[in-house]
């Protein structure tokens, strides 16, 4: 099974930058489609970005022309690149790896453990 290590969280200013990395081991990472989500206080996880095993990406739409989604199949790393950051940016990041097939074997999904983000105004 899959498990996933997130760096690259901080304090940041508003309008700063920050790029997070979501780190691979037990399988590689080039079957399972990537997603980033974070979580407020308060508030509901929900999803920031995903990138198929294709490189398809999709970005909701609060942080499309900000953020970046990618991935280093050969590094088993996928990265968040988050420009122009804002308060409202402000959670627990936290990678996740989607459960999928290959071949005859399932791979089951994993969530990494998060890492924090917080922009001042």
């Amino acid at each position: 099974q899959v498990q996933l290590v997130e760096s690259g969280g901080g304090l940041v200013q508003a309008g700063g930058s920050l790029r997070l990395s979501c780190a691979a081991s037990g399988t590689r990472l080039d079957i399972y489609a990537m997603s980033w989500f974070r979580q407020a206080p308060g508030k509901q996880r929900e999803l920031v970005a995903l990138i198929t095993n294709g490189g398809v990406t999709n970005y909701v739409d609060s942080v499309k022309g900000r953020f970046t989604i990618s991935r280093d199949n050969a590094k088993n790393t996928v990265h968040l690149q988050m420009n122009n950051l804002k308060p409202e940016d402000t959670a627990v990041y936290y990678c996740k790896a989607d459960a999928t097939w290959s071949g005859r074997t399932y791979y089951p999904g994993a969530w990494g453990q998060g890492t924090q983000v917080t922009v001042s105004s």
